[in-house]
Formats: structure tokens, sequence, C-alpha cells
């Protein structure tokens, strides 16, 4: 079976199951588990941060940075499809009390010009107060698209004169970094908070990184614990995420092109409405002219399954 759902369906090399099991573990909650440490050190340099977080998973990541950068009360600014508010069940609302200002992006991309006139100052009772702005890159779906460094930059000068933090859900950082053939630091330069994802395209099983100023870990440290996100010897799950950072990274290009192989021979297909030069990583969409295709995306799936591959559907909405 050829499954195309997501890149969180890989399974451990056993040569990573190996490291795992050699993993030199402690206790994590005390502080003490080696091949952690070790991780968090290792991802804060990559990132570009003063220190790193380990956390069970990247919808955790987010929260935590949401939760230790707002009050309940308080306003977010994302795109409509950004996955802390698509796909994270309401956290937002129920683990932060945070409401969020949702901005139409262009597959997934918004602007400095869309987010300045949405900045609440606080001033206004009436208004909730912005507190912070938050960004996604790759954006997932946008279909993997790429944040241009200059609109990055720009959204950072007009955070920085509203005095509000930036963050980035960067579980798919590295795919950008790497389609990008830059390092991981030219993106997270502009930002405050950034979370990492080990087991979409690197490959690891558990875990997300939450990177930021140690003042902003310490912080979020004792909210993962509330979460219910402290673990033990958990360097088990670590000792993965070291293997893939040391070892899968340049692979992610593969992924990239055979996304882009498989876009190109796709959008030849009657009833198939596909722009492979939108497919920039590792994500792709594909949108049925149902006059056409003569099915539904849902009747395609199921047929797909039947000759062995297994994709994702959706209505629109």
């Amino acid at each position: 079976m050829i499954d195309l759902r997501s890149d969180t369906v890989t399974k451990p090399s056993q040569a990573m199951r190996l490291a795992m099991a050699n993993a030199e573990v402690g206790d994590d909650v005390f502080g003490e588990d080696p091949s952690i440490n070790h991780l968090q050190e290792m991802t804060a340099d990559l990132l570009g941060f003063e220190a790193a977080l380990f956390i069970p998973s990247g919808t955790m990541a987010n929260q935590l940075s949401i939760k230790a950068q707002t009050q309940a009360g308080d306003e977010i600014i994302m795109e409509q499809s950004n996955h802390p508010f698509r796909a994270e069940s309401g956290g937002v609302a129920a683990l932060a009390g945070v409401q969020v200002n949702q901005i139409h992006g262009q597959r997934g991309v918004i602007t400095a010009e869309q987010i300045a006139p949405q900045i609440r100052s606080g001033e206004d009772p009436h208004h909730a107060p912005t507190r912070l702005v938050c960004l996604e890159n790759t954006h997932n779906r946008g279909g993997g698209t790429i944040y241009p460094i200059e609109t990055i930059r720009d959204i950072r000068d007009l955070t920085q004169q509203h005095h509000l933090p930036l963050h980035l859900d960067g579980a798919r950082l590295l795919n950008a970094s790497v389609a990008m053939g830059v390092p991981a630091t030219e993106i997270t330069q502009y930002f405050d908070t950034a979370t990492l994802c080990l087991s979409k395209g690197l490959g690891a099983p558990v875990g997300s990184l939450l990177a930021g100023s140690a003042a902003f870990v310490k912080r979020a440290n004792r909210f993962r614990k509330m979460f219910g996100g402290g673990m033990r010897q958990a360097g088990i799950l670590a000792a993965a995420g070291i293997y893939a950072l040391e070892n899968h990274v340049e692979r992610l290009a593969d992924d990239h092109h055979h996304a882009k192989l498989l876009a190109e021979r796709l959008s030849q297909a009657k009833g198939v409405r596909l722009d492979p030069n939108h497919v920039e990583t590792n994500i792709l969409f594909i949108e049925l002219d149902l006059e056409e295709a003569r099915l539904d995306a849902y009747a395609l799936m199921a047929g797909m399954r039947e000759r062995g591959v297994i994709a994702n559907a959706s209505s629109p909405t």
C-alpha cells in the first residue's frame, strides 16, 4: 500500500531504532535526561535561539508558546488556515483563553499590510488587545507554501513597532530551509519563538521542540508540566530526534522532488486542477473539476485505495 496521506506516517528505520535502544536516559522533569538535554541544545543551536524544550507534539508546542506569551482575553493574529486555529481542537480558547483574529492569505501567506490594520492596542475597552502574531512555514493548508523571507522581515518590522512577539509554527521549517538552500537561522532570526517537529518529514516517531529565549523556555516548561507534557526517561524518544536531525534533513529534498514530479504528471490528467509551480516542498493538493473528472474527491480516494494508494479527501470549505 502506498500511503500519501501525510509525512507523519513514516516509521523509524532500524538505525533509528538502534539509536533509541542505546539512548542514555534520566528523569527529564528534573532536567536530568542527557539525551533530551543534548537534543534541546542541538535544536537551540540549529535555530539560533538561547534554549529549546522537548515537547511530545507539535500541537502542544504551539499551545505552550501561545499560553506563555498571552493572558486570557487577549487576541492573537494568524492566517485563517494556520494549524493552531484549524487543527488543534480549539486549544487556543480552552488552554490559553485567547481569541483568534483570522486573516485570509494567499496560499497561507499573509503580509504586513494585511496585519497592520488588525492590531489592537487595548486602549479601547471594547476590543481584546493584540498580544501575539503567528506564522506557519511551510504552510500546511497552503500546500507546503514557503513564506518569502522579505515578507517575514516586513512582518517582523511591524511587530517590533507594536512590541508584539512573533511566533513561528515551524513544524516543517526544515522543509523550507532545504528547499530555499539556506540555514534555518536565515528564517528563524526574525522570530521570538519557534517550533520544529521531528515526527513529520524527518521520520522520528514522536516529538517537537519549542525554542526561544532562556526566560521564555523556563516559563513554557512550567506550562508543559501543567499540560501533562512533563516526561521522565524520554531520552529514548529524544534519541530518535537526534538521529533524524543528523541523518534525515538533507533527504527532505528527495520528498520535494517526488512531490514536484507527481504534480507535473497529475496536472496533465483530465479533470484535475493543479499548478505544479505551487508545489514548493512536500505537500500536494489537487482540485477536481467535477464535470470533467466525473467523480468527486471521495470517489477518487475510494478508487485509489482499491488500487493500493491511500490519500486524503475533503470538500471545499
